[in-house]
């Protein structure tokens, strides 16, 4: 099985600036602290941040798991420093740059065409 690069290729795809055509997205992984007692709200305030696609409260160590997709290396930066950590709640981030997605999508594919 091979892994797919977690720059994505789509028709449409957001940029600091909006949109553009065929652009490729970088996919982070953002795990993130709160006070417990202000998790839902951070959770929603983190949900409308351009450039966050999900965000999951989990449990365990961490309370959020945020995912950014974004068109360049400097958004993540941005926008874990400058746009995250400010939301009120937020104690502490730590963040992961994805670089291959294996699925079982991948997976099934793969069969399909004879790779192994």
């Amino acid at each position: 099985m091979r892994g797919n690069s977690l720059t994505k290729d789509t028709e449409r795809q957001p940029t600091a600036s909006g949109w553009r055509r065929g652009a490729s997205l970088i996919t982070a992984i953002v795990l993130i602290k709160a006070e417990p007692q202000r998790i839902a709200q951070a959770a929603t305030r983190l949900a409308g941040i351009e450039g966050i696609s999900q965000v999951f409260s989990v449990s365990g160590e961490w309370d959020l798991v945020a995912m950014l997709e974004v068109a360049e290396h400097e958004a993540i930066a941005r926008i874990v420093t400058e746009e995250v950590t400010v939301v009120p709640g937020i104690r502490s981030t730590h963040t992961l740059t994805a670089f291959r997605a294996y699925s079982k999508k991948d997976l099934e594919q793969a069969w399909d065409i004879g790779l192994e």
